[in-house]
């Protein structure tokens, strides 16, 4: 089993807490809906290009290539524009990406100085290129990164700078409250029991339903409790689309009758409380068949505020890292020099456990300051009297544990099954204490610990686990578990907590925190181990980011101020159109 912590932590949809409520309408969550991929906006500058012209300096320009996820194909995404007679290029053509925490996006950067006005490249003089991935970007200080270009032997060909930015998406959100007055009594033998329906329209004129209130019991003059809706999920942030609410009396059996409906919109809403936010709920059939027909009551706004999301790359550029660390159970699964062992040594490709820490691990380092890390072994015998160790360094070295990158700690991993005894039982327990220990001397947000555990399935503390589990829902930690092998993981089920929160003597976890996920799922039949890395990785770090903003919203921790963009000194250029 390995141990990864980093920075990430919120419920996953449908699971979050709140009010509770007088009744249930549904299961509807506009704020746990899907919601897209974020997008950046590249922008690249050179410095010290090559001088590949006689008379005059170069003309350059760059092409952005990214990698298809399970082949090493590159496909070209775009090109700036070429600028005229300079080696210190700021392109001002942008590349715009959707960019995902739990992918790894591999991109190339090409320079050349044009010569033509053909666009087959192989016609212009090559001039460098840099490869990274997106995260990397992302990750780095202020989320800018300057690296040098290569691709010339025995010339220096310069550096590149590209600074990433998100775009604004209409990032706001509004908590909105509203009351009822002397709406129409449905119920035979009582009075009503209303609730709210939002809609926003469509450009084909449907609409769209955006929120459900909860539902206020045996009243005609309700007070709904304040409810937060992104403007997006509102009114696509377009604040003069129009915007229907209707009001249902609540019926057991799903029959909910309508009493009658208004129309807004968020540029009326946010006037705030005032007489331009009292609406006539209105009924159009009783409108249409009783001549002194009034309304059905009325619905007055009580309160609206507006609210701007931080995302998580607010954080990370406001310089929260990711701590990362490794920590290894050595789980009784074999002699590793036998293919029937989960942990064998194939030399041509790795196994199951190096697979799912190297997808993991490979997407986390980018968000690292230092890319070194600390990697723990849990429970062999060591050389040379056979000791049973529960934490020791997999690099041998107990003065200094750290290794240099996912592929330092895989060479460790590696290297430790050569020199250890595999020594039962699989304790997860202590694994989870372990990093518990961390992540509780630093609730102030700076770190948030990711502890990843690949196993074959066998747990041997149940109960000590569960406990363990629900004492870390409160600390700034999620646990990811990986299981590998033919087993059954019937456990590893019930520590998920997707359809039961998970609890120990009575006491249920405060959030859900683990994610379980069996490797074979993953598994490429074709035997492509680089598509089967990637889908896993896809699946167990998307919700990171999402949980990451949960754990410092309930807290209250705000992001740090972003370091100064940078500016580029000023030149004289021109363009070619």
């Amino acid at each position: 089993m390995f141990g990864l912590e980093k920075p990430a932590g919120q419920q996953k949809p449908g699971r979050s807490g709140g009010l509770p409520k007088m009744a249930s309408v549904g299961d509807f969550n506009v704020l746990s809906s899907s919601i897209p991929a974020t997008k950046v906006e590249l922008s690249v500058s050179c410095r010290n290009l090559l001088d590949r012209d006689t008379f005059s300096k170069s003309d350059p320009i760059c092409v952005l290539y990214t990698q298809a996820i399970g082949n090493k194909e590159w496909r070209e995404f775009g090109r700036t524009e070429v600028i005229d007679n300079t080696l210190n290029p700021d392109f001002v053509r942008k590349f715009i990406m959707d960019y995902f925490f739990e992918e790894r996006e591999n991109l190339r950067f090409d320079f050349y100085d044009v010569d033509s006005k053909s666009p087959n490249l192989s016609k212009h003089d090559f001039l460098g290129q840099m490869f990274c991935t997106l995260g990397e970007i992302v990750g780095s200080q202020g989320s800018r990164l300057e690296k040098s270009i290569v691709g010339i032997p025995g010339k220096k060909c310069g550096t590149v700078i590209v600074t990433a930015e998100e775009l604004g998406c209409c990032r706001d959100s509004v908590l909105m409250q509203f009351c009822a007055n002397k709406l129409d009594k449905k119920d035979f033998f009582g009075k009503s029991d209303p609730f709210l329906v939002f809609h926003r329209s469509n450009e084909d004129g449907s609409f769209t339903i955006c929120h459900k209130t909860e539902v206020v019991k045996n009243t005609l003059n309700p007070v709904w409790q304040a409810f937060k809706i992104s403007v997006r999920a509102l009114c696509n942030g377009d604040y003069d689309r129009t915007i229907k609410v209707e009001v249902y009396d609540w019926d057991r059996d799903g029959s909910h009758d309508f009493i009658g409906e208004f129309t807004t919109s968020y540029r009326e809403l946010s006037r705030g409380q005032s007489q331009f936010n009292v609406y006539e709920v209105i009924n159009p059939k009783k409108k249409g068949k009783k001549k002194k027909y009034v309304n059905s009551g009325t619905v007055t706004l009580l309160s609206f505020l507006i609210e701007t999301e931080v995302s998580f790359l607010d954080y990370i550029k406001g310089g929260y890292w990711f701590n990362f660390k490794v920590n290894l159970i050595l789980a009784s699964t074999g002699n590793p020099s036998q293919p029937t062992s989960l942990h064998y040594m194939n030399p041509y490709q790795l196994n199951a456990y190096g697979m799912a820490l190297k997808a993991v691990g490979e997407i986390i380092q980018d968000y690292d300051s230092d890319k070194m890390f600390p990697a723990l072994g849990f429970g062999a015998r060591l050389p040379p009297d056979g000791r049973v160790s529960h934490e020791f360094a997999l690099n041998g070295n107990p003065q200094n544990p750290y290794c240099h990158g996912i592929d330092g700690v895989m060479e460790a991993y590696y290297r430790s099954l050569k020199s250890v005894q595999l020594y039962g039982p699989t304790n997860f327990a202590p694994v989870i204490n372990h990093v518990a220990r961390y992540a509780a001397s630093v609730k102030d947000g700076s770190q948030y610990f990711v502890l990843l555990i690949v196993t074959d399935g066998v747990i041997s503390d149940m109960a000590q686990t569960k406990e363990s589990i629900v004492n870390a829902s409160k600390l700034p930690m999620s646990i990811i578990i990986v299981g590998v092998g033919p087993a059954e993981f019937d456990a590893m089920e019930e520590l998920d907590g997707d359809v039961v929160r998970i609890s120990s003597r009575g006491k249920f976890a405060e959030r859900d925190i683990v994610q379980f996920v069996p490797f074979r799922d993953y598994i490429d039949r074709s035997g492509n181990h680089v598509l089967s890395m990637a889908r896993l990785a896809k699946d167990v770090l998307a919700e990171i980011p999402e949980q990451f903003l949960s754990y410092m919203r309930v807290r209250g921790i705000k992001p740090s101020p972003a370091p100064p963009p940078y500016t580029p000194p000023i030149h004289v250029l021109q363009t070619q159109i």
